[in-house]
């Protein structure tokens, strides 16, 4: 019974975060680093500053932490992200057109 119980409990949870997906919401905390610090910090690290150093002038503008200064780590992991999406932009490309056209095919679905 209590299997049976538990496999109710996950069906359950699976259908919701697939309607949520379907709606555009996703769960997890949102990201700290903005798009606006990012370029900042971009912008600031080519004229040749540390992240140590440029970490203690941004803000964080929403959200929990609001008004405090993001970690050294978020920024860094922003970074990285950022790196990632330069690497390999057709690879975005690619999953932005995957997910539009999965959304349209939802739309076209109701």
């Amino acid at each position: 019974m209590a299997e049976t119980e538990r496999e109710n409990i996950r069906e359950s949870t699976l259908e919701g975060l697939e309607t949520a997906a379907r709606k555009g919401k996703y769960g997890g905390r949102p990201p700290v680093i903005t798009d606006d610090m990012l370029h900042t910090v971009l912008r600031r690290k080519a004229l040749g500053e540390s992240v140590e150093q440029i970490q203690p002038d941004l803000i964080i503008p929403t959200g929990r932490r609001k008004g405090q200064n993001p970690s050294v780590a978020s920024i860094y992991r922003a970074l990285a992200e950022h790196g990632k999406t330069q690497a390999y932009p057709e690879a975005v490309q690619t999953a932005h057109a995957d997910f539009a056209a999965l959304q349209q095919r939802d739309h076209s679905l109701v």
